[in-house]
């Protein structure tokens, strides 16, 4: 199975072991079986949030965002024409472009976002908490 990781989620991994997360979002991530996606969006929104004081990080993003995804074993899924496209045209249910970027993305890759934030799951898109 594939997922893709929103924001916090991959925040949230990182830290505390995942304390934050579901059972369920802890038990995919965790498994052998689960291709785990972090979306280069993700590394925008986090980057972008330590630049302005909002986010901090135990080194700069360059180093601890490729560093993190590699120690956990995921993949990077990056930002295509066709996201971008579904991205530009989704309706404004959500006013975060990070997060209507993850929705086009899952929408267009076929996989289910892992998410605690309700206002993805009212896209048509598959969420798993």
């Amino acid at each position: 199975m594939k997922v893709l990781l929103d924001t916090h989620a991959f925040l949230w991994w990182l830290s505390e072991g995942g304390a934050r997360l579901s059972d369920r979002a802890r038990e995919l991530i965790a498994s052998s079986s689960t291709q785990t996606l972090v979306s280069s969006a993700s590394a925008y929104e986090i980057a972008a949030k330590v630049e302005l004081g909002r986010l901090e990080l135990p080194s700069s993003p360059t180093r601890y965002i490729p560093d993190r995804i590699a120690l956990h074993g995921f993949a990077v899924l990056p930002i295509a024409l066709e996201h971008a496209l579904r991205a530009g045209g989704l309706p404004l249910i959500h006013r975060d472009p990070w997060d209507r970027m993850l929705v086009a993305q899952a929408q267009v890759e076929g996989v289910p976002i892992v998410t605690a934030d309700p206002a993805i799951g009212r896209y048509d898109v598959e969420t798993i908490w």
